[in-house]
C-alpha cells in the first residue's frame, strides 16, 4: 500500500509514517522539516501552499501509480481567550488545520479516482464535538474539517474512495511547544493559567503516538467505514455521546469541573 502523511516530522505523523513504513508500505512522510529515516520517504513541503503540495505529490508519482491512502496529520493547535485572539492567528490556524487538509485532498483525488480508489483519514480531535474553554478556535477548525469530511464522502462515493475523521484525545506529543498561544488579558490571565496547566498535564499523561499507529491499522483493514471514529482514553471520549444526550446546562457543569472553573 502507498500511504502519504502530512506533519510526518514528529509525534503522531512520524509514529504512523515509521510504523507502517516498518510494515512493509511504501510510506511517503510531509513536513516542512526533511527528517532522514530508513523506514519512510520524506518530502519537504509545505501544505499551506498548493505549489509545494503539487511539486510533492508529482515527486511521490515519479515513484508510484497508486495513492492508497491520505492521512490528513498536520495541524497546529491555538489557545487563549476567544476575544483576545487576532485575525492573523486564526487565519494562520485555519490555513493549516483546514485549508491544508483540503488542498492535500484536493491534489490526490484525481489519481484516486483514476484507480477508482482511494482512502483518505482526516486527523481531528475529540474536541471537534464541543467548544473547548480557552480552545475554542481549534475546536473550530477540527469540527470545520469534519464537516467538509462528512460533505466529501457523498462527493467521492462514486469513484469507491473513503473518507473519515478520527477524531483522538490527547496523546503524548510536543504539541504544547507548537501551539498558537494568543496574548492574554489581565481579565482572563488568572482562570487562563489554571485551564492551560490542566491542559498540559492531559497531555503530558496522554495516550503514546505508536497506539494511534494501532487504530489506524486496524481502521484501515475495514470493508467500509463510518464518517468518524473515536480514539483516545474513556474519560475524554465518553465527552462526545455524554453532549448529544444531557441537558446543554448539566453538560456545561460537567466540562468546567473537567477543565477546573468551578
Amino acid at each position: 500500500m502507498t500511504i502519504i502523511i502530512t506533519g510526518s516530522s514528529a509525534g503522531i505523523g512520524f509514529a504512523l509514517a515509521e510504523y507502517f513504513g516498518k510494515k512493509g508500505h511504501q510510506v511517503f512522510g510531509l513536513s516542512r522539516t526533511f527528517t532522514e529515516n530508513q523506514y519512510f520517504t520524506s518530502i519537504s513541503a509545505d501544505v499551506t501552499k498548493k505549489e509545494s503540495i503539487s511539486n510533492a505529490i508529482s515527486e511521490i508519482l515519479k515513484e508510484t501509480q497508486n495513492i492508497d491512502l491520505l492521512i490528513n496529520n498536520a495541524g497546529i493547535g491555538m489557545v487563549g481567550p476567544i476575544e483576545d485572539a487576532s485575525q492573523e492567528d486564526i487565519l494562520k490556524l485555519f490555513n493549516l488545520n483546514l485549508a491544508g487538509s483540503v488542498m492535500m485532498m484536493s491534489a490526490v483525488l484525481p489519481n484516486m479516482r483514476a484507480q477508482k480508489n482511494g482512502r483518505i483519514i482526516n486527523i481531528s480531535s475529540i474536541g471537534s464535538e464541543m467548544g473547548l474553554p480557552f480552545r475554542g478556535f481549534y475546536s473550530a477548525s477540527k469540527s470545520a474539517l469534519d464537516k467538509v469530511t462528512e460533505a466529501i464522502r457523498y462527493e467521492v462515493s462514486p469513484w469507491n474512495i473513503e473518507v473519515c475523521s478520527l477524531h483522538l484525545g490527547d496523546i503524548k506529543t510536543n504539541i504544547a511547544e507548537n501551539r498558537v498561544q494568543t496574548k492574554v488579558s489581565e481579565a482572563y490571565k488568572t482562570v487562563f493559567e489554571k485551564v492551560y496547566a490542566q491542559m498540559n498535564s492531559h497531555v503530558k499523561d496522554g495516550t503514546a503516538p505508536i497506539e494511534v499507529a494501532h487504530f489506524v491499522e486496524n481502521l484501515i483493514h475495514k470493508k467500509s467505514w463510518k464518517a468518524h471514529y473515536y480514539f483516545g482514553k474513556f474519560g475524554q471520549k465518553i465527552g462526545v455521546p455524554l453532549k448529544w444526550i444531557l441537558p446543554q446546562n448539566f453538560y456545561e457543569k460537567l466540562m468546567r469541573n473537567y477543565n477546573k472553573l468551578d
